[in-house]
Protein backbone atom coordinates (compact mmCIF):
# COMPACT_ATOMS: atom_id res chain seq x y z
CA UNK A 1 0.00 0.00 0.00
CA UNK A 2 2.70 2.52 0.97
CA UNK A 3 4.92 1.39 -1.92
CA UNK A 4 2.20 2.45 -4.34
CA UNK A 5 1.94 5.93 -2.87
CA UNK A 6 5.70 6.42 -2.65
CA UNK A 7 5.96 5.53 -6.34
CA UNK A 8 3.30 8.14 -7.05
CA UNK A 9 5.42 10.89 -5.50
CA UNK A 10 3.14 11.29 -2.50
CA UNK A 11 4.74 12.77 0.58
CA UNK A 12 3.16 13.04 4.03
CA UNK A 13 4.04 15.50 6.74
CA UNK A 14 2.47 16.93 9.88
CA UNK A 15 0.71 20.27 9.48
CA UNK A 16 -0.46 21.26 12.94
CA UNK A 17 -2.72 18.46 14.17
CA UNK A 18 -3.83 17.40 10.68
CA UNK A 19 -1.81 15.19 8.39
CA UNK A 20 -1.38 16.79 5.02
CA UNK A 21 -0.08 15.28 1.83
CA UNK A 22 2.24 17.70 0.13
CA UNK A 23 3.29 17.78 -3.52
CA UNK A 24 5.38 20.38 -5.30
CA UNK A 25 5.02 21.62 -8.84
CA UNK A 26 7.71 24.12 -9.68
CA UNK A 27 7.77 26.82 -6.98
CA UNK A 28 4.27 25.95 -5.72
CA UNK A 29 3.48 23.58 -2.88
CA UNK A 30 0.08 21.82 -2.81
CA UNK A 31 -1.11 20.51 0.56
CA UNK A 32 -4.01 18.05 0.41
CA UNK A 33 -6.13 16.99 3.42
CA UNK A 34 -5.76 13.61 5.05
CA UNK A 35 -7.68 10.84 3.32
CA UNK A 36 -6.94 12.06 -0.20
CA UNK A 37 -5.11 9.94 -2.77
CA UNK A 38 -2.87 12.08 -4.98
CA UNK A 39 -0.84 11.18 -8.01
CA UNK A 40 1.64 13.40 -9.81
CA UNK A 41 0.30 11.92 -13.02
CA UNK A 42 2.72 13.36 -15.55
CA UNK A 43 5.62 11.92 -13.49
CA UNK A 44 4.31 8.33 -13.42
CA UNK A 45 6.37 5.75 -15.26
CA UNK A 46 3.32 4.83 -17.33
CA UNK A 47 2.82 8.40 -18.57
CA UNK A 48 6.51 9.10 -19.17
CA UNK A 49 7.52 5.77 -20.72
CA UNK A 50 4.37 4.66 -22.53
CA UNK A 51 1.43 7.02 -22.91
CA UNK A 52 3.25 10.33 -23.48
CA UNK A 53 4.29 9.29 -27.00
CA UNK A 54 0.92 7.73 -27.90
CA UNK A 55 -0.85 9.21 -30.95
CA UNK A 56 1.75 11.87 -31.58
CA UNK A 57 1.90 12.99 -27.96
CA UNK A 58 -0.50 12.62 -25.06
CA UNK A 59 0.58 14.95 -22.30
CA UNK A 60 -1.25 14.63 -19.01
CA UNK A 61 -2.30 17.03 -16.28
CA UNK A 62 0.05 17.65 -13.37
CA UNK A 63 -2.02 16.03 -10.59
CA UNK A 64 -4.88 13.59 -10.33
CA UNK A 65 -6.43 13.61 -6.87
CA UNK A 66 -9.19 11.45 -5.43
CA UNK A 67 -11.13 12.89 -2.50
CA UNK A 68 -12.66 10.71 0.23
CA UNK A 69 -16.05 11.57 -1.35
CA UNK A 70 -14.88 9.85 -4.58
CA UNK A 71 -14.53 13.06 -6.59
CA UNK A 72 -11.68 12.92 -9.11
CA UNK A 73 -9.84 16.25 -9.44
CA UNK A 74 -7.67 16.88 -12.52
CA UNK A 75 -5.27 19.71 -11.69
CA UNK A 76 -3.09 21.56 -14.18
CA UNK A 77 -0.51 24.04 -12.88
CA UNK A 78 0.89 26.96 -14.89
CA UNK A 79 3.21 29.55 -13.35
CA UNK A 80 4.03 32.53 -15.56
CA UNK A 81 5.14 34.96 -12.86
CA UNK A 82 8.79 34.88 -13.92
CA UNK A 83 8.67 33.48 -17.45
CA UNK A 84 6.51 33.94 -20.50
CA UNK A 85 4.52 31.22 -22.18
CA UNK A 86 6.51 29.89 -25.14
CA UNK A 87 3.96 27.54 -26.69
CA UNK A 88 1.95 28.91 -29.61
CA UNK A 89 -1.02 26.64 -28.78
CA UNK A 90 -4.00 28.21 -27.03
CA UNK A 91 -3.81 27.52 -23.28
CA UNK A 92 -7.41 26.30 -23.09
CA UNK A 93 -7.02 23.93 -26.05
CA UNK A 94 -3.85 22.57 -24.44
CA UNK A 95 -5.69 22.04 -21.15
CA UNK A 96 -8.61 20.29 -22.86
CA UNK A 97 -6.19 17.98 -24.68
CA UNK A 98 -4.36 17.21 -21.43
CA UNK A 99 -7.66 16.40 -19.70
CA UNK A 100 -8.68 14.09 -22.54
CA UNK A 101 -5.26 12.39 -22.57
CA UNK A 102 -5.26 11.97 -18.78
CA UNK A 103 -8.72 10.40 -18.71
CA UNK A 104 -7.74 8.06 -21.57
CA UNK A 105 -4.46 7.24 -19.87
CA UNK A 106 -6.16 6.40 -16.58
CA UNK A 107 -8.48 3.96 -18.35
CA UNK A 108 -5.54 2.17 -19.99
CA UNK A 109 -3.39 2.30 -16.85
CA UNK A 110 -6.16 0.78 -14.73
CA UNK A 111 -6.02 -2.32 -16.92
CA UNK A 112 -2.23 -2.69 -16.68
CA UNK A 113 -2.16 -4.65 -13.45
CA UNK A 114 1.59 -5.22 -13.72
CA UNK A 115 2.19 -1.46 -13.46
CA UNK A 116 2.66 -0.22 -9.87
CA UNK A 117 0.48 2.83 -10.62
CA UNK A 118 -2.48 0.74 -11.82
CA UNK A 119 -4.06 0.59 -8.37
CA UNK A 120 -4.35 4.38 -8.20
CA UNK A 121 -5.98 4.51 -11.65
CA UNK A 122 -8.44 1.79 -10.63
CA UNK A 123 -9.26 3.69 -7.44
CA UNK A 124 -9.77 6.95 -9.31
CA UNK A 125 -12.04 5.46 -11.96
CA UNK A 126 -14.13 2.92 -10.07
CA UNK A 127 -15.97 4.97 -7.47
CA UNK A 128 -15.84 8.39 -9.12
CA UNK A 129 -18.95 10.41 -8.36
CA UNK A 130 -17.76 13.45 -10.31
CA UNK A 131 -14.81 14.74 -12.30
CA UNK A 132 -13.62 18.25 -11.48
CA UNK A 133 -10.99 20.25 -13.35
CA UNK A 134 -8.81 22.99 -11.90
CA UNK A 135 -6.39 25.27 -13.73
CA UNK A 136 -4.00 26.76 -11.20
CA UNK A 137 -2.68 29.76 -13.14
CA UNK A 138 -0.14 32.10 -11.57
CA UNK A 139 0.43 35.30 -13.55
CA UNK A 140 2.40 38.45 -12.75
CA UNK A 141 0.70 40.62 -10.12
CA UNK A 142 1.44 43.65 -12.27
CA UNK A 143 1.47 42.76 -15.98
CA UNK A 144 4.05 44.43 -18.21
CA UNK A 145 5.31 44.14 -21.77
CA UNK A 146 7.97 41.72 -20.57
CA UNK A 147 5.55 39.64 -18.46
CA UNK A 148 2.00 40.21 -19.71
CA UNK A 149 -1.07 38.40 -18.49
CA UNK A 150 -1.79 35.34 -20.56
CA UNK A 151 -5.47 35.58 -19.66
CA UNK A 152 -7.42 38.43 -18.12
CA UNK A 153 -8.58 36.99 -14.77
CA UNK A 154 -12.07 38.38 -15.44
CA UNK A 155 -12.40 36.11 -18.49
CA UNK A 156 -10.74 32.99 -17.09
CA UNK A 157 -13.85 31.20 -15.82
CA UNK A 158 -15.79 31.75 -19.05
CA UNK A 159 -12.93 30.42 -21.18
CA UNK A 160 -12.54 27.38 -18.94
CA UNK A 161 -16.27 26.61 -19.15
CA UNK A 162 -16.24 26.92 -22.94
CA UNK A 163 -13.38 24.47 -23.38
CA UNK A 164 -14.10 21.96 -20.61
CA UNK A 165 -17.91 21.84 -20.36
CA UNK A 166 -18.25 18.24 -21.68
CA UNK A 167 -16.17 16.91 -18.78
CA UNK A 168 -16.80 19.48 -16.02
CA UNK A 169 -19.52 22.11 -16.47
CA UNK A 170 -18.07 24.12 -13.56
CA UNK A 171 -14.26 24.04 -13.83
CA UNK A 172 -12.25 26.25 -11.52
CA UNK A 173 -9.34 28.50 -12.38
CA UNK A 174 -7.21 31.17 -10.85
CA UNK A 175 -4.15 31.80 -8.74
CA UNK A 176 -3.47 30.84 -5.12
CA UNK A 177 -5.33 33.86 -3.74
CA UNK A 178 -8.45 33.00 -5.75
CA UNK A 179 -8.42 29.21 -5.42
CA UNK A 180 -7.49 28.86 -1.74
CA UNK A 181 -10.91 28.50 -0.14
CA UNK A 182 -12.62 27.33 -3.36
CA UNK A 183 -10.75 24.02 -3.47
CA UNK A 184 -10.23 21.56 -0.60
CA UNK A 185 -6.42 21.89 -0.68
CA UNK A 186 -4.05 24.76 0.04
CA UNK A 187 -1.39 26.15 -2.29
CA UNK A 188 1.58 28.23 -1.17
Amino acid sequence: WMKIFSRLNVISRRQGKRRMRCLNEGALSFRFPDGWQICKYDDTSFQKEHFNSFAGGSKGVDFVALSPEAVVWLIEVKDYRSRRRQKPMDLFLELAQKVRATLSGLVVLARREENPDAFFAQSALAPATAIRIVLHLEQPHFPSKLFPWLVDPKNLQDKLKQSLRPVDPHPLGGNSAILNGKVPWVVS
